[in-house]
């Protein structure tokens, strides 16, 4: 059955990262706080050892990042700066991790090129399936994102690979280091695995040419005065990602329509790290949130969950869930206009989004006249 709340299926270990924790749950994050400590010593450790390994890649690569586990926007923006990269004149690759995907033999695949997914959804993964909907470029999976860099520079001539969600992944070499933090989640507590959501130390952002707060919505920041001051030590931009319209699946083709939810009973739908946005989103736009579905992040949907979100349907108007849910809804045969999704797009100031120009275009342009010297 929906809920209005998160479905108890769904693990909330977020829950103990609050910073206003409750005393009854003290002692249970007292325990996670000795695994952090490990956790750090970790991170350290192999930090160390990838900056001695790392390794140069052919193309002039641009990794987009963050430093807490899930809710910053990292596949709307790579797929924004793809698209305005392109929109420079710029020939344009995406390399994934391709979570959730079936593993494979091979250690990296071409799963996307000119807007046409050419392996089987299971084998690509959602999120890169999801992009390959909106981007022509070629989009490529790979444990090892070196190997998807290389099998791209391979295919035709590149200006520039993005690393979706690469910032942690030392080993390859990068020429710019995106780093995206939410301004509604901010940094958590500020622990690091399991105590908080912190892949590292906020320290990490040094390691970024420039870090990207990321907004959501309208609500207050979540980032401290002291860590905004940690940050603005380095060049800070300013994005937004919010609703452009709603898409629905026709024939294996998505297409735009105008976001008309205000009044309508909605029954969200979403398998997301954190969907707290999603539903602000969704009120925000005056839907009627009369109950939601909630999976677990790269959730593979099943005949049992297809029937249970129909049966859900009678009470409502719409089911809305998100782009990279929908590529695995689809495939469900849903009465006609029913199930949609949220598309999103992300926005710039323009002083902003001349800055980023600058940072990436200008470098494209100088590795080409270096390279033709």
């Amino acid at each position: 059955m929906p809920s209005s709340e998160p479905s108890p299926r769904r693990p909330r270990i977020d829950r103990l990262w609050d910073r206003d924790l409750p005393l009854r749950l003290l002692p249970v994050w007292l325990g996670l706080s000795a695994a952090a400590g490990f956790y750090r010593l970790g991170v350290g450790a192999r930090l160390l050892y990838w900056r001695m390994m790392r390794r140069p890649t052919p193309v002039l690569t641009v990794s987009v990042g963050n430093l807490t586990v899930g809710g910053t926007s990292k596949t709307p923006f790579t797929l924004f700066l793809a698209r305005r990269l392109q929109s420079h004149g710029l020939r344009v690759g995406i390399v994934s991790r391709g979570y959730g995907r079936t593993r494979s033999k091979e250690p990296a695949e071409l799963v996307a090129n000119g807007g046409v997914l050419k392996v089987a959804l299971e084998d690509a993964g959602d999120e890169p399936a999801m992009m390959a909907k909106s981007f022509s470029g070629p989009i490529a999976v790979a444990r090892r994102r070196l190997d998807g860099v290389e099998l791209l520079s391979k295919l035709g001539p590149l200006d520039a690979v993005i690393l979706d969600d690469g910032f942690q992944h030392l080993r390859l070499s990068r020429d710019v280091d995106l780093l995206l933090v939410s301004n509604e989640r901010g940094f958590g507590n500020g622990w690091m695995l399991p105590a908080g959501p912190m892949r590292e130390s906020i320290r990490a952002a040094g390691r970024a040419d420039a870090i990207i707060v990321m907004s959501s919505g309208g609500g207050a920041s979540a980032i401290r005065p002291s860590q905004m001051k940690k940050l603005t030590a380095h060049t800070v931009l300013h994005a937004s990602v919010r609703p452009r319209a709603l898409l629905i699946a026709e024939n294996g083709e998505w297409r735009e329509t105008p976001l008309g939810l205000g009044g309508r009973r909605v029954l969200a739908v979403s398998g997301l790290a954190d969907p707290s946005a999603f539903y602000a989103m969704l009120r925000e736009l005056d839907a009627e949130l009369v109950g939601v579905f909630e999976y677990p992040d790269h959730h593979a949907y099943t005949n049992a969950d297809w029937q249970a979100i129909v049966n859900a349907m009678r009470d409502t108007d719409l089911v809305i869930t998100t782009e990279k849910d929908l590529v695995k809804l689809e495939r469900f045969p849903f009465p006609r206009d029913s199930l949609y999704a949220l598309r999103l797009e992300v926005t710039m100031d323009a002083a902003d989004a001349r800055a980023l120009d600058e940072l990436i275009p200008a470098r494209v342009t100088a590795a080409a006249s270096a390279a033709d010297a």
